[in-house]
């Protein structure tokens, strides 16, 4: 239940900070000051490229061990669904933990796992059963890092310098989402994918290197909430309290549910549309992380967070991915996987920073499991349902389904938006450069 505390001024989120310009270049990678977050950093580049290796030779494996798309969709479910069980109790825990110290715990249980999972695929034994296990003790493993991992980054960088640490978090990502599918199709087709797993694990080690290499008295975690009743009701009467909160929450679901599962989309693609086996889909991950790469770039330049940017971001990234699904030719397939990763990025880091800058201290850690909850249980069930569609539709039908669903979702909340705050839409033709703004009735401008 709320106390009077809770409900006080005094401690609910400041209001979110405005830039009204442009940040200078140098200042958009002002968290690389920090000593700890630049080790933390260095730490996540190679956990995520040994993760998308692992990520690409794990929905390969699963292809080559049954033949049908959808149960890669499967994999893909198995991995994210512990969120709809565990995700509001990982947010509790990071609430009241020491988040350095679960990070090392988490990452550790990857690296043990993914070097099990190794052994078995380079010894020839491997069976479809073992790779499902191990997908749900990851996702488990994720499911608890995730809170912790996403609070973690303002104890290093602080609340100024948040969201340009989110961005360059994102970058690093999307980066070693570049490099990491392209070394693991050449992997896959010169050795098999046991040694993209096994590349895996030890890249996962890094990063607990980092952890135990930072200063913990640079830190600055907030204060620990203490063990008791109505936590996980609390933070979602917050949630709900605000639209800056819940209208980006509502608005990734319909992302997570239809547009996250690119592994599913991507594998159909290089399968059965254009047949280009397993190097076709390494390339066409590389793509897209290369586009999501420059996205999270293009973020760290941007001026302020408003859910009127955030929402029209949803609809330019539906309308991208619908082009790549009905593309005539391979020529226009293939950029358009890189604007895919442009706009998916966009709207993702915007989403995320206004989140977590809408959202007390002490209580981010519980708002942040809803999000990551929300993202990966909603893939968990895309994972079905666009593996469904991918293997009975086509991988045609099944891009047109991820773009356009989120991108209506978009025009439905812009409606509601426009509804209870009174805005419009104004185009003046007599400035090109600014042919549509959003307004106020009977008010100012507001700048877009």
């Amino acid at each position: 239940m709320t106390t009077a505390a809770e409900l006080d001024p005094a401690t609910v989120t400041a209001p979110i900070p405005v830039v009204t310009s442009r940040p200078r270049f140098r200042d958009s990678f002002a968290a690389l000051r920090e000593h700890n977050y630049r080790l933390y950093l260095v730490g996540q580049f190679f956990a995520n490229t040994g993760g998308w290796m692992n990520r690409v030779a794990m929905d390969w494996l699963v292809l080559q061990l049954t033949h049908n798309v959808a149960l890669v969709g499967l994999t893909v479910t198995l991995q994210f669904a512990p969120a709809l069980i565990l995700g509001p109790w990982a947010g509790v825990i990071a609430d009241r933990v020491t988040r350095r110290h679960l990070l090392k715990i988490t990452q550790g249980v990857s690296v043990l796992v993914n070097g099990i999972l190794a052994a078995l695929v380079l010894t020839d034994v491997v069976q479809v059963w073992e790779v499902y296990v191990a997908a749900v003790i990851v996702g488990c493993a994720i499911t608890i890092d995730g809170p912790s991992r996403s609070a973690f980054v303002s104890e290093m960088v602080g609340t100024h310098r948040l969201p340009q640490a989110i961005s360059m978090n994102a970058s690093m990502f999307h980066l070693g989402g570049f490099l990491g599918p392209a070394i693991s199709g050449v992997l896959i087709a010169a050795f098999g994918s046991g040694w993209s797993i096994g590349i895996c694990a030890i890249t996962a080690l890094i990063p607990i290197v980092a952890l135990f290499l930072m200063h913990p008295e640079r830190l600055t975690p907030p204060p620990r909430r203490p063990v008791q009743k109505g936590q996980i009701v609390e933070a979602l009467r917050y949630i709900r309290s605000k639209p800056t909160i819940v209208w980006p929450m509502v608005l990734v679901a319909f992302v997570a549910v239809f547009g996250m599962n690119l592994p599913v989309l991507f594998t159909a693609s290089a399968d059965h549309t254009w047949r280009t086996g397993s190097a076709g889909y390494g390339l066409y991950t590389s793509l897209a992380a290369a586009g999501a790469f420059a996205g999270a770039l293009l973020s760290t330049r941007r001026r302020s967070l408003r859910l009127r940017i955030i929402v029209p971001l949803i609809g330019v990234y539906g309308v991208v991915t619908a082009f790549a699904g009905s593309a005539p030719v391979y020529a226009l397939f293939l950029p358009a996987l890189v604007g895919i990763g442009i706009t998916r990025i966009s709207f993702m880091t915007a989403g995320e920073s206004l989140t977590q800058l809408s959202t007390n201290l002490s209580i981010r850690g519980r708002v942040m499991s809803f999000w990551i909850m929300i993202i990966t249980g909603g893939q968990a069930l895309g994972g079905i349902v666009m593996g469904w569609i991918a293997e009975s539709l086509g991988a045609q039908v099944a891009f047109a389904v991820a773009g356009l669903v989120p991108a209506a979702a978009g025009i439905v909340v812009a409606l509601i938006l426009a509804r209870r705050h009174q805005l419009a839409i104004k185009v003046n033709v007599r400035t090109p450069r600014r042919l549509v703004r959003i307004v106020s009735r009977g008010q100012v401008i507001i700048e877009h």
